[in-house]
């Protein structure tokens, strides 16, 4: 059964490294017949959550902020499986990937946490091999919402493993 894959890609660099694992990654889950979305957030105008305590009010609106914020909003409500992708900056996620993380807590607060079963993907790269701090906060982030993780890729240049995990799903 074809799954729906959202990926939300932090990178700076459309065309850089972490790009390189993204779209090896998108060509396996479709090769294997999977719908895939992705977004390059860095394109995109995402404000920070203001923790107005408004969240989840509207279903068709979940946030008080209206920005760029409504397209994911939309693709995440109907996804099976949530991508996260980033190069390593400061030893964790980049900020914009970080604020999408934060923001999505107004979708999680209007479809209910417990309504709201994932999987999720973690691809990452890095100039060096230190992902410590990155994966804790990425397996708390599913843990705490009770998602499932089906991989890890870690490291530029990891196309191959990238792609397969992509047509594992």
């Amino acid at each position: 059964m074809a799954k729906k894959i959202l990926v939300l890609n932090g990178a700076a660099r459309k065309n850089g490294n972490t790009a390189k694992l993204v779209h090896s990654f998108i060509d396996g889950a479709r090769s294997a017949g999977h719908l895939v979305q992705e977004y390059y957030l860095d394109s995109m105008d995402i404000h920070s959550c203001k923790g107005c305590l408004h969240a989840g009010n509207d279903p068709h609106s979940p946030c008080s902020q209206k920005d760029d914020m409504e397209q994911i909003y939309s693709a995440f409500a109907d996804c099976d499986v949530v991508v996260f992708a980033s190069p390593l900056y400061f030893w964790t996620i980049t900020g914009t990937l970080k604020t999408v993380a934060d923001r999505l807590y107004a979708e999680l607060e209007c479809l209910g946490y417990s309504k709201f079963p994932r999987e999720s993907v973690l691809l990452m790269t890095a100039g060096g091999s230190d992902y410590t701090q990155a994966l804790t906060w990425y397996r708390t982030y599913e843990r705490n919402l009770g998602w499932k993780n089906l991989g890890e890729v870690l490291g530029s240049g990891k196309v191959e493993v990238a792609y397969r995990l992509g047509a594992s799903l």
